[in-house]
C-alpha cells in the first residue's frame, strides 16, 4: 500500500558572492565542492586593539563591515566578555525563551555573553573584550574560535589573547 513519499531535500540557500572588503574584515569565502563545504580546521583570526570602553563600538563597526561585505546577519555571533551589548539587553527584555530562540533561528546577528552562549557555530564570531583586568578573555577567545567557522575577530583586550593566536592578522598602523 503506497504511503506518503519523502520530500526531496531542500537546496541550501544561495550565498552572496560579494567581493572582499578593503577594510578590516574579509568578505565571504566561496563554497567548495558540492553539498557540504569543507570547514577550515581553524578560523582566520583578526585582532583589533581597542580600550575596553571602546570595544563595543569597534565590534559594531566590524559587524557593519561584515554585513556591507555581503555576510548574512544570521552568520554573525557577537560575544561579550564584560558588560552585555545594548542589543542583547534589549532582546532579553522580551524574555529568555524568545531570546534563545533567536540564536537557533539564525535570522539575525546574535549577541550574547561569552560565558553563556550555547553550542551553535556561526561563520563569523566577533569577540568583544570590553572589561579590563579580567582573566575570562583567554578562555572566551578559545571558545569563540571553536564556534567560528571561517573568521574570529577580537575587539579590545587583544593583548590578553594574542599569545593564543600567534598567526593572527593585525591592522597595519597608518
Amino acid at each position: 500500500m503506497p504511503g506518503p513519499r519523502p520530500a526531496p531535500p531542500r537546496p541550501a540557500p544561495p550565498r552572496p558572492a560579494a567581493a572582499r572588503a578593503a577594510g578590516t574584515v574579509p568578505g565571504p569565502r566561496p563554497a567548495s565542492g558540492s553539498g557540504s563545504a569543507a570547514r577550515p580546521k581553524s578560523p582566520t583570526v583578526r585582532l583589533l586593539p581597542a580600550a575596553p570602553q571602546d570595544a563595543l563600538g569597534c565590534a559594531d563597526d566590524v559587524v557593519d563591515e561584515l554585513l556591507e561585505a555581503g555576510r548574512r546577519p544570521g552568520d554573525v555571533l557577537v560575544l561579550t566578555v564584560g558588560e552585555a551589548h545594548p542589543w542583547q539587553q534589549h532582546e532579553l527584555s522580551f524574555g529568555e525563551e524568545r531570546y534563545w530562540a533567536q540564536l537557533a533561528e539564525a535570522a539575525d546577528v546574535f549577541y550574547a555573553d561569552a560565558a553563556a552562549v550555547r553550542q551553535v557555530r556561526r561563520e563569523v564570531v566577533v569577540l568583544v573584550v570590553n572589561a579590563s583586568g579580567t582573566n575570562r578573555a583567554g578562555s572566551a577567545a578559545v571558545r569563540a574560535a571553536e564556534l567560528a567557522g571561517s573568521l574570529l575577530v577580537v575587539c579590545g583586550g587583544t593583548e590578553a589573547v594574542a599569545a593564543l593566536f600567534p598567526g593572527a592578522e593585525r591592522p597595519v598602523p597608518a
